[in-house]
């Protein structure tokens, strides 16, 4: 049965979740918080802006600093201009390749995805 809310959807698309070996998972939480912290060199800001606790920011991302065994987000303590975090080399060529897969996913599976969008009243 339709709801009087139920819509099509304007977009659909697959986000993966890798895992690399037993140490690494990522995602689209952890991709679209280093795009955060990349957009608002901030760990709390990025936090902010993605509705989840600076506690669980700093959890995800140093799950994936130690993962990868170096950092993928550096952080800067405090002082006159205040602290703050950028991506590191390999954080922003994680995001790329995240990306790129995306991207690819999607393009191969763009009937699949058509088929299903046509499904939804």
């Amino acid at each position: 049965m339709r709801t009087p809310h139920a819509r099509k959807p304007n977009a659909i698309i697959v986000r993966p979740r890798i895992y690399l070996g037993d140490e690494i998972a990522i995602g689209p939480g952890k991709i679209d918080l280093l795009r955060a912290v990349e957009a608002t060199r901030s760990i709390s800001q990025a936090a902010r802006r993605l509705g989840m606790t600076y506690k669980r920011a700093w959890l995800l991302i140093d799950t994936l600093n130690r993962g990868f065994g170096r950092p993928v987000v550096e952080t800067t303590t405090g002082g006159k201009g205040g602290g703050g975090a950028r991506l590191t080399d390999i954080g922003k060529q994680l995001v790329r390749n995240y990306d790129a897969l995306e991207a690819r996913i999607n393009s191969a599976v763009r009937h699949e995805l058509t088929a299903l969008r046509g499904l939804v009243d």
